[in-house]
């Protein structure tokens, strides 16, 4: 598997590109920014992008969604409860920014989809908390967390649709009951993985009743 991390735009968010080694076929998670850079790894990589998949719908995730979907024709892939995001982009005005108003969905994700490319599988885990259609997507190894799980850190829940306690619940019924060695790919910062999330995440204790 192909997996390329990009750090972009003023919130330095990790866009993850996604490959086959066996076709080509990739996968676009999250195009934070920065479209033409984006783009120019995917050719360098020599990958052809069937799916570009959102964690969720936060202005910092999606800045350069309108371009790289233009640029490679993939369906767009958000969950059902984040859509309005991409309706409505307002968090943008929150933050002073301005970006390209994003296309509609190709398709709504629930959880326990999968997102297939090639001969990748990757298993929609629905996690609500830091966004009400917060995903994380699951697959050989790896977890690609946006913005629920960090290293060391977790999501904010400030915004609206947020909810620490289904933060909470979301990383501990999703999360940490992977193997120890997942690999956690996160939406910002460094990896880590669910072992070192589980031992040593000052955010994470005792679950949280609902």
């Amino acid at each position: 598997m192909i997996v390329r991390k990009l750090t972009l735009g003023p919130f330095a968010t990790n866009c993850y590109i996604v490959g086959s080694e066996s076709n080509k076929e990739g996968m676009v998670i999250d195009p934070a920014d920065e479209a033409q850079l984006i783009l120019s790894n995917v050719k360098e990589l020599g990958l052809d992008i069937k799916s570009v998949a959102l964690t969720h719908g936060h202005l910092d995730h999606i800045g350069a969604l309108k371009e790289v979907k233009e640029a490679t024709g993939a369906e767009v892939a958000i969950h059902s409860d984040d859509v309005n995001f991409l309706h409505h982009h307002s968090l943008g005005a929150l933050f002073g920014l301005s970006y390209p108003t994003p296309p509609l969905p190709d398709r709504l994700l629930k959880d326990g989809d999968s997102l297939d490319v090639g001969d990748l599988h990757f298993s929609v885990l629905h996690t609500p908390g830091h966004s009400a259609g917060g995903i994380c997507l699951l697959g050989h190894g790896v977890v690609f967390s946006g913005d629920t799980l960090f290293n060391y850190g977790i999501g904010r829940t400030d915004l609206p649709g947020g909810s620490y306690s289904q933060l909470m619940d979301s990383i501990h019924n999703q999360l940490l009951v992977l193997p120890d060695d997942t690999i956690v790919y996160p939406g910002h910062g460094p990896d880590s993985t669910i072992g070192a999330e589980r031992r040593g995440n000052p955010f994470l204790g005792d679950k949280p009743s609902l």
